[in-house]
């Protein structure tokens, strides 16, 4: 009886949250090992197709790092990062593509459609929907000149084309996306996945942006959960040194879709079984929340 009790408590606390997000966009960067775990990418498909059930416009941009290093493991093609990002040249790129966009972002599709869903899988080249350019990244030391550091076909968003993604939507269809980028000459470019989801995010004028890590949200310096935030406080993090790591460019992305209009960004646990709804639908949710600072 408990426990009826208490799910019950739960789909009435959810209502409010369907009626407000109905007819919305949410992206979800789908990523870590909610991607890997099999209970987890089952649970997570059905939280998405739970979402276009009640009217949501989920799109999802997806990773693929470990599936990546497998191949070139594979392949006997050596791996080398800087600053965390993966240089990338031309075979590299070519092992890339082949399994981000030949590969994960297949299966994500199967396992949607499977689920109830009505998926399709694109990459930034379709339709020029991820418009890119080289990352240039420089690296300042004190006392030393500035390294430049050349990631080879690492890039950078530039620009979102969403009249397509728009088509999709309309038709009931929900975009799940690969990131992989191409500039104006034709040239191919590996993007963090984070960033692509940023930028979709901003760029579709989402109403949320949902990062899914291996870490329960933003830690404070003694390793508690920050729940909310707004961008004052967390330049603040940045300023003070709480923030560093793997945590930085996430945190970076979720600003700039912030900037570009998008009304909350969340960076959540995706370890959590059904960590999408709890994030979405709870009064409290599971993670860290990000919002505009009050002018």
């Amino acid at each position: 009886m408990q426990n009826d009790a208490f799910k019950s408590k739960v789909l009435i606390e959810s209502l409010p949250y369907f009626r407000q997000f109905s007819g919305e966009t949410v992206v979800i960067k789908y990523g870590g090992n909610a991607m890997i775990d099999e209970s987890l990418k089952q649970a997570f498909a059905l939280n998405i197709v739970l979402l276009k059930y009640v009217g949501v416009n989920p799109v999802v941009v997806h990773g693929g790092g470990p599936q990546i290093g497998r191949m070139l493991q594979q392949l006997n093609i050596p791996t080398n990062f800087r600053e965390g990002l993966r240089v990338t040249d031309d075979a590299t790129m070519d092992v890339v593509e082949m399994v981000l966009v030949g590969k994960v972002n297949k299966q994500i599709v199967n396992l949607l459609n499977l689920s109830g869903a009505k998926a399709v899988g694109l990459s930034g080249k379709d339709g020029q929907l991820i418009r890119a350019r080289q990352m240039e990244m420089v690296i300042s030391k004190e006392a030393q000149a500035p390294e430049i550091i050349d990631l080879g076909k690492v890039g950078e968003v530039t620009g979102v084309e969403t009249k397509l993604l728009h088509s999709l939507q309309r038709d009931g269809f929900i975009p799940v996306i690969a990131p992989v980028g191409v500039d104006e000459n034709g040239e191919t470019y590996n993007i963090n996945a984070d960033l692509v989801a940023g930028a979709v995010a901003g760029a579709l004028g989402a109403k949320r942006l949902l990062l899914l890590t291996d870490v329960p949200g933003i830690l404070d310096k003694d390793g508690r959960l920050i729940s909310s935030l707004d961008t004052a406080r967390t330049m603040q993090l940045f300023e003070d040194g709480t923030l560093k790591g793997g945590m930085l460019p996430k945190v970076k992305c979720c600003l700039e879709a912030l900037e570009d209009g998008v009304e909350k960004a969340m960076i959540i646990d995706g370890r959590i079984e059904n960590c999408v709804l709890l994030e979405l639908f709870t009064d409290h949710g599971i993670g860290t929340e990000i919002t505009k600072a009050c002018s």
